[in-house]
């Protein structure tokens, strides 16, 4: 399968058109470039109190004697014992007050300061807590290639020191230059890249000569829905520590994110958040309200007029379940796997609700399938295909080696489907 199409220019690459539309373009979120050069390629890029129980109050006999309501009053004597007291401490507080003041007008300046609230007393699920619990998690990256400086995040895997981050982060140092991060107490540690799997912009990396660091809690992507809460955090614009929180506003986006000098495109089946992400912050954590981490944040979207745009409201997370795997590979062997299907589409935005195959691999997972040149996969599983990115993210979001159901529309309208076995491609790179 060929999955990486050529790609179309992006506003700032050499020889691209200024672009006056307000048309948006994907740009990767990790780089930060405190000593100039060029980006990388922009691709995609109060509960109420229940009712207390109530005793019913019969009237007395008929001729007989009003009862005596001792209790009540004597209630009503404590109640208003009580009140007097509060008001007389009011009273002698704001008393002495103006006291102190000769007489003069009471400010809040001069009233005391509440005392804070206990660490212990925040709240469950808040933005707050996560921020506790995933921030020590945290370090911020920073890199020096041969042509450019950048700055991006990336999470803590391990005590000793393996990092997750985005290879769009590290790949200026690949092949020359060298990588520091920046961890919670303050140090500045050299890290050694350990393997990158640039068709899913993801990388591993190990801080030398340290210990005791606090690995994340990765969650799961499987069970993520539109509108629940998330929280950002990393290093936007070299501002390590920073919280940004939102809700997912999509599911299996396509997004276009390459790295510059990777020579290919690389398609997420991503995360959408509003979370406030700029860069700096790609390969940093995307955590759920229980402080575990459900994606890595890798791209925004900005508005096209070239250059690094902020937030728009449109950022991109790399779905932990993948992220895991490709993370897994490249510890235990420096290299990463991914699904092939073994055809060719066009590159792009959706144009026939369908992703055209162009051509089949001879041998290939298609080509055993009886996928012919012509025919438009529209759904692979229960996922609607409306473009070649978008079955291209489908597919490289399952592992090598695992079966899929395609429904197939060939040129006289006839949809079928097949069952295909997807073969696998290394993509890792050092």
């Amino acid at each position: 399968m060929t999955d990486d199409s050529p790609r179309p220019q992006q506003p700032g690459e050499p020889g691209a058109q200024p672009n006056p539309s307000w048309s948006p373009s994907w740009r990767p979120a990790g780089w930060n470039q405190p000593s100039g050069g060029s980006p990388p390629s922009a691709g995609w890029s109060a509960q109420g109190a229940a009712s207390p129980p109530t005793t019913p109050i019969g009237l007395p006999p008929s001729g007989a004697a009003e009862p005596r309501r001792g209790k009540p009053i004597a209630g009503a004597v404590v109640l208003s014992l009580i009140v007097a007291l509060v008001a007389g401490g009011v009273g002698g507080a704001v008393g002495y007050q103006f006291a102190s003041h000769g007489g003069g007008v009471v400010s809040a300046l001069d009233l005391p300061v509440p005392d804070a609230l206990p660490a212990a007393n925040v709240p469950n699920g808040s933005v707050e807590q996560v921020a506790q619990r995933v921030t020590p998690s945290v370090v911020q990256l920073r890199v020096h290639g041969s042509r450019v400086a950048a700055e991006g995040s990336g999470i803590v895997l391990s005590a000793d020191g393996l990092i997750l981050t985005n290879n769009h982060v590290v790949e200026p140092a690949a092949n020359g230059g060298d990588v520091a991060a920046v961890l919670q107490d303050g140090r500045s540690v050299p890290v050694q890249i350990v393997g990158r799997a640039p068709s899913f912009d993801l990388a591993v990396v190990r801080a030398q000569g340290v210990s005791g660091l606090t690995p994340a809690q990765l969650g799961s992507s499987s069970n993520v829905r539109v509108g629940q809460e998330v929280v950002a955090i990393g290093s936007p614009l070299g501002l390590s520590g920073t919280v940004t929180s939102g809700i997912i506003s999509a599911l299996d986006r396509p997004v276009r994110a390459g790295g510059e000098g990777s020579g290919q495109d690389t398609v997420l089946d991503a995360l959408q958040t509003d979370a406030a992400i700029n860069p700096g912050n790609s390969g940093g954590p995307l955590a759920d309200m229980q402080g575990r981490v459900i994606g890595i944040n890798s791209a925004i979207a900005s508005l096209g007029f070239g250059g690094q745009a902020g937030s728009i409201g449109l950022g991109f997370a790399i779905p932990i379940d993948q992220a895991r795997r490709i993370a897994n590979e490249l510890v235990h062997t420096g290299q990463a796997t991914q699904a092939l299907l073994g055809v060719t589409v066009p590159a792009g935005q959706p144009e026939d609700n369908a992703a055209v195959v162009q051509q089949v691999t001879p041998g290939g997972a298609a080509a055993a399938a009886g996928i012919k040149p012509g025919d438009m996969i529209t759904k692979v599983d229960d996922r609607l295909i409306d473009s070649g990115d978008a079955l291209i993210a489908a597919i490289r979001s399952h592992p090598p080696g695992s079966r899929a159901t395609l429904t197939v529309k060939n040129s006289g309208g006839d949809t079928r489907q097949v069952q295909v076995t997807l073969g696998s491609q290394e993509v890792g790179a050092r």
